[in-house]
């Protein structure tokens, strides 16, 4: 059994290359970009109107001639004269020779001649062709995350497809006889299989969406054949359950025909003990423990930062911050412990029903705190470690 940190340790050491892929825009949502990508054009690529208003061919009267309009979209070639004036709306290009945009409500207007309340200088509400970037500059950097502002951007420059790491494709190998599929009555001694469900919700929520269900009975032959089908067809595999030591947990022993790489197995924690993480070439296979909670906790520790970074993501392990305890709490457990809890302002509250198979105060949580081993107890506003989730 190793401890947190060492396990942290040896997963932060594995070096991964991520592929590049290129995919459309919407496709490219909350990935890496794996490319530096110049701009082809200025943007704006003309001279824009910031709001509506008139175009004033400035001179050193109060009063200007109405002579046309330019609505967003058109292209004005108009060539005014001092004195003269169009209308114009937002995002409109402005005449080459105009100088100002004066803003609707600033002026009067009396049949077509156009009255200042005072003069304006030149360039007002007038947006410089390329203000925002030139052609041939850099848009965005390689490794840069695509979020929604940059997708946006992207766009305006007129791409439509753009080269990103790929993310992985995950597998979710649940195993247990004791699973009952939900929707379906639940005999004597079953239980209904959260496990598929809440796995599948913690990766489509992160945005991982390339997902393959495997499910298996409690013999070996059937679990090294799944488990072999599952790390052949994906990059990652979440191994539910099984990995434990009882006579009809086979995880452990499939993964070692398979010539899988134990890199640790059993970490000095509650809940998650029996986590076990190895790799077969490039492949990460997780062995989550199969109670809910348990599999959870685990998922969000070590999981999701290996998801991460396999993705190109910059991720760290061990990632917290310090908050505030609302109340006293004492420990007494030879174990670290990820508590489920909620932060609310400045203080964190440690939920009830701590027990590795409850889900429900999990259903309640925003965060994990986490206790260090031993005998002692942690007063209120003491800060602790809190793991967001």
């Amino acid at each position: 059994m190793i401890s947190i940190n060492e396990a942290f340790s040896i997963l932060e050491n594995l070096n991964f290359a991520p592929r590049e892929v290129e995919v459309s825009l919407l496709e490219a949502r909350n990935h890496i970009l794996a490319e530096t990508v110049l701009s082809p054009i200025n943007m704006p690529p003309f001279r824009q109107a910031t709001m509506d208003g008139f175009a004033l061919c400035l001179h050193d009267d109060l009063a200007y001639e109405i002579v046309g309009e330019v609505k967003a979209g058109d292209v004005s070639n108009e060539e005014l004269q001092p004195g003269q004036a169009v209308k114009i709306f937002t995002g409109a290009a402005v005449p080459h020779l105009a100088q100002a945009v004066i803003q609707i409500e600033k002026v009067t207007v009396e049949n077509s001649i156009l009255k200042l309340q005072e003069n304006i200088k030149p360039e007002t509400n007038i947006r410089q062709k390329g203000a925002q970037i030139s052609a041939n500059d850099i848009a965005l950097a390689k490794d840069t995350f695509l979020n929604t502002a940059a997708i946006g951007f992207l766009a305006g420059l007129g791409f439509d497809q753009v080269k990103v790491y790929q993310k992985p494709s995950v597998a979710i190998v649940i195993t247990g006889n004791e699973l009952v599929e939900v929707g379906n009555p639940l005999p004597d001694g079953k239980v209904y299989n959260s496990n598929t469900i809440m796995l599948q919700t913690a990766l489509l929520n992160a945005d991982f969406d390339k997902i393959k269900t495997y499910q298996v009975k409690d013999d070996f032959e059937s679990t090294k054949t799944t488990l072999e089908k599952a790390i052949t067809e994906n990059d990652v595999v979440l191994v539910s359950g099984g990995i434990s030591v009882g006579d009809y947990d086979f995880v452990g022993k499939a993964l070692e025909s398979l010539e899988v790489e134990t890199l640790f197995y059993k970490v000095n924690q509650k809940p998650g003990k029996p986590l076990f993480t190895g790799r077969r070439e490039n492949k990460i296979i997780f062995a989550l423990p199969g109670n809910p909670a348990a599999s959870l906790t685990c998922f969000y520790i070590y999981v999701l930062p290996t998801l991460r970074k396999y993705s190109g993501i910059s991720a760290s392990y061990g990632s917290t911050l310090e908050k505030k305890l609302a109340h006293d709490f004492v420990v007494d457990n030879p174990r670290a412990q990820f508590l489920k809890a909620l932060v609310s302002d400045e203080e964190v509250t440690i939920l009830s029903h701590q027990d590795s198979a409850m889900l429900n105060s999990f259903s309640k949580a925003n965060s994990m705190v986490f206790l260090p081993e031993g005998k002692y107890e942690v007063r209120q506003n003491d800060k602790v470690l809190v793991f967001s989730i």
